[in-house]
């Protein structure tokens, strides 16, 4: 079922656990994901990217997909789709509109000033049926040559009553160039605002790192790259042995496997 996830959310931080968020591309990725969701009796974050939502052919279109495929494949755990870095005020309405059931919205690269305001107008959109999650601090990029949340933002944006904070703690989306360089200090600080902590870009993070992240306050943690990578390798390998096939369904369901084994990694990590 369609929900917000604040309640499996508290529960996780409550409990040291936390709630996966994969990215879904199109109509068989998203099938596949519930389907291991539902597999492995964990509730699930549907990530869609404005990108993605253009390529599926809108807001509605995303809900309506979710929708009908939590229907026919009989899915009973809970289920959240969401606007993964939405880029306005604008873009957000439509999400809700359409029928998310939260909402980012990234302007993390914005003054702390445009950050707070806009994340403001769209709490009051939002709340109290759809949760807000705003990022604070260079996330895979640098700023004022830091790649670490200033803590003091973090007080300032919190204020606003958000559902949930993505703090950059040397995290990054993304390939990781050589070994992340996770501030465990800074997490531990950040935690200590008792508000509900994302982790963005937890491709390529150690089995440890994302312990440790949970330990300390995560618990949302959102997945896309390891994802892409395993499906990408198992479609080629697939495409290279049958090179007179042209079925597209069977071109794209090559992936799966491989798809839900990630799936199914990633999901054991976080409990």
């Amino acid at each position: 079922m369609l929900t917000n996830m604040k309640q499996e959310i508290l529960n996780a931080k409550k409990n040291k656990q936390a709630i996966p968020q994969f990215n879904i591309n199109n109509l068989e990725w998203t099938k596949f994901i519930l389907e291991e969701c539902q597999k492995e009796n964990c509730p699930v974050i549907l990530g869609v990217s404005e990108s993605a939502i253009e390529y599926m052919g809108g807001y509605n279109t995303v809900v309506n997909l979710v929708k009908g495929l939590i229907k026919d494949l009989k899915i009973t755990i809970p289920v959240s789709i969401h606007l993964d870095h939405g880029s306005s005020l604008e873009s957000c309405i439509k999400a809700i509109t359409a029928g998310f059931t939260s909402i980012m919205l990234d302007k993390s690269k914005e003054i702390l000033e445009i950050n707070i305001k806009e994340t403001e107008q769209l709490i009051e959109k939002a709340h109290p049926n759809i949760l807000v999650e705003a990022e604070i601090g260079p996330i895979g990029t640098t700023i004022n040559n830091s790649k670490y949340t200033n803590f003091e933002d973090c007080k300032e944006l919190v204020k606003t009553k958000i559902d949930l904070l993505a703090p950059a703690i040397g995290n990054k989306h993304g390939i990781y160039e050589g070994q992340a360089e996770l501030d465990y200090n800074l997490l531990e600080k950040i935690n200590k605002l008792d508000i509900p902590l994302v982790l963005h870009g937890a491709s390529g993070l150690s089995k440890e790192d994302i312990k440790k992240c949970i330990e300390l306050g995560i618990v949302k943690i959102n997945y896309n790259t390891d994802l892409q990578l395993a499906w990408a390798e198992a479609v080629k390998k697939y495409i290279n042995k049958n090179k007179e096939e042209y079925d597209p369904r069977k071109i794209i369901k090559s992936g799966e496997i491989a798809l839900k084994t990630v799936i199914k990694e990633k999901i054991n990590q976080l409990r």
